[in-house]
């Protein structure tokens, strides 16, 4: 990818060195409680550490405190696709006569406190709509790179601006409107068959992204869109579930299939309007 004119975003919080570095701020005995807690009763103490220091976990005086080191080229990496994100989003909330706001991004490793709950690296990236913010463990981009076959710039970016998709509905309240139905459904497939849109539409929106920063900075080298499209593929849940269980139970999906993942992303990144991105009104996904 073609990021050397893109700005870094202020916005990424960097977590990552456990203990040490996110409790910063934490007094001594705020620590001697959450480790005799993870002791004594299997508490994970950094929900302990989170809960010292209020929603969203531990947050130090200055944000400088908590931003990558200079030399680290992957933080700087995905430190300038959410600048990238940012810049596209703003600039589509503004065509819409609305303002964008910028979500954080945490780098973290094994596990950190979130307004949602303790995040785990087995978790995968994810985003909290709680705190507003995208976690993500980089051991992650290694897993799709090795484990998932989906090596390359581009589809690390794509998993980034899919999270960041779930920040887009969030602030248009899309996922609100979701998760009132999926509680009113009372059956766990019709809650499921929600989700399944909701991950869709983020895949969408991820498109958008990329076909609007690709217009306006030129992104992107030749080969690189399929790097996003064979990530979206690799994690389907009918590939998943056949590699993880030997078969494949469509009722349980909640990201949507291999081909649904490619389509929608594709649809996205080929026309670059969000108005495309309606999963929810689909006949078909």
């Amino acid at each position: 990818m073609r990021l050397d004119d893109q700005s870094e975003s202020r916005n990424v919080e960097d977590r990552r060195g456990g203990i040490g570095r996110g409790g910063a701020g934490l007094g001594v005995g705020t620590l001697v409680i959450a480790l005799a807690a993870s002791y004594f009763f299997g508490i994970d103490p950094a929900v302990i550490l989170g809960l010292a220091s209020g929603p969203g976990g531990p947050s130090p005086a200055g944000s400088s405190a908590q931003r990558p080191p200079a030399n680290d080229s992957a933080a700087r990496f995905v430190s300038k696709v959410l600048g990238s994100t940012e810049t596209a989003w703003q600039t589509i909330f503004q065509e819409a006569g609305q303002r964008y706001l910028e979500p954080k991004l945490v780098l973290f490793t094994g596990t950190t406190p979130t307004a949602c709950g303790s995040g785990r690296s087995a978790m995968g990236p994810f985003y909290c709509p709680s705190d507003q913010k995208v976690y993500i463990d980089l051991a992650f981009f290694r897993d799709l790179r090795d484990r998932f076959h989906a090596p390359g710039e581009f589809a690390q970016a794509y998993v980034i601006a899919h999270e960041v998709g779930h920040h887009v509905q969030n602030l248009l309240g899309i996922s609100d409107k979701v998760h009132a139905a999926q509680r009113r459904s009372g059956k766990q497939a019709a809650a499921n068959a929600l989700s399944v849109r909701l991950e869709l539409q983020a895949d969408c929106f991820a498109g958008v992204w990329g076909h609007r920063a690709n217009n306006m900075q030129r992104i992107l080298e030749p080969g690189e869109i399929e790097q996003a499209l064979a990530a979206a593929s690799a994690i389907g849940d009918d590939r998943l579930q056949r590699q993880t269980q030997g078969q494949i139970v469509p009722e349980s999906f909640t990201h949507g299939t291999s081909t649904q993942r490619v389509r929608w992303f594709k649809r996205g990144m080929d026309s670059g309007d969000v108005r495309q991105c309606d999963t929810f009104s689909a006949a078909s996904l």
